[in-house]
């Protein structure tokens, strides 16, 4: 699956992987109280687990969390995540459990406490914003940093192993199946809830590294774990 579309006219249209799914799991980046593009629209998810429930009857659920470990409830709340028939799930309430990177030569970490949820479910998509943080990209990869739970893992240490290395290595353990990169919006700054935004009317969708890939080339931007992951992935070819 290949797409980029027009966010206003945007409809979902699920692999046939989906329609045989019993859990669906959602992964947006709504980690701060403010709107799209800091965070991923309402909009955006609506027109996917709309998508989703015209091909399946299967349960459909919402994760995220946050650095600080703050409760999600409330951040649900204020960005109008409320979606009939799906469940909203806080990272942190979830049980962890280890997970081993099957990469030979981590770049990072050779294992990933995950919420067990996630294993859970038989269809896996991370969806986030389109956004340029200091000259780099950040999408639908570097959005599974919000899956490790606050208890386990810390901001600056994350950063002392090079938080690229960690996405990369984060997206070999836990494979997702497809990434949207909700660009109704670019936003570009030097923080991530800190910079400006235009309206860009686009949805990315493509398989992880093809949507971020394709999100990179259309902002003219180089995204440092897409990197890592293609020179891993061609290993694997060899």
């Amino acid at each position: 699956m290949r797409l980029i579309a027009e966010a206003a006219s945007f409809t979902f249209e699920p692999a046939p992987a989906v329609a045989r799914a019993r859990r669906v799991l959602i992964k947006p980046l709504a980690a701060y109280p403010l709107p799209h593009p800091v965070t991923t629209s309402p909009e955006t998810i609506r027109a996917i687990v709309d998508g989703i429930r015209r091909v399946s009857d299967a349960d459909i659920l919402l994760m995220e969390g946050n650095a600080e470990g703050r409760a999600m409830r409330p951040v649900y709340q204020a960005l109008n995540y409320n979606f009939p028939r799906v469940l909203l799930l806080d990272v942190q309430d979830s049980v962890a459990v280890e997970v081993e990177n099957p990469l030979s030569r981590p770049f990072a970490l050779p294992t990933f406490w995950i919420p067990n949820v996630v294993l859970s479910c038989d269809y896996l998509i991370t969806v986030a914003p389109f956004k340029v943080i200091r000259g780099g990209g950040c999408f639908s990869i570097m959005n599974l940093l919000g899956l490790l739970p606050a208890t386990k893992y810390q901001q600056p240490g994350l950063r002392a192993l090079g938080i690229h290395k960690v996405v990369a290595d984060l997206f070999f353990t836990v494979p997702f199946d497809l990434g949207v990169v909700d660009a109704r919006c670019r936003f570009v700054g030097d923080e991530p809830t800190q910079g400006t935004a235009e309206a860009y009317n686009k949805i990315f969708l493509a398989e992880p590294a093809l949507a971020d890939r394709l999100a990179s080339e259309a902002a003219g931007v180089s995204t440092e774990y897409l990197q890592l992951i293609e020179a891993a992935q061609s290993e694997f070819q060899q």
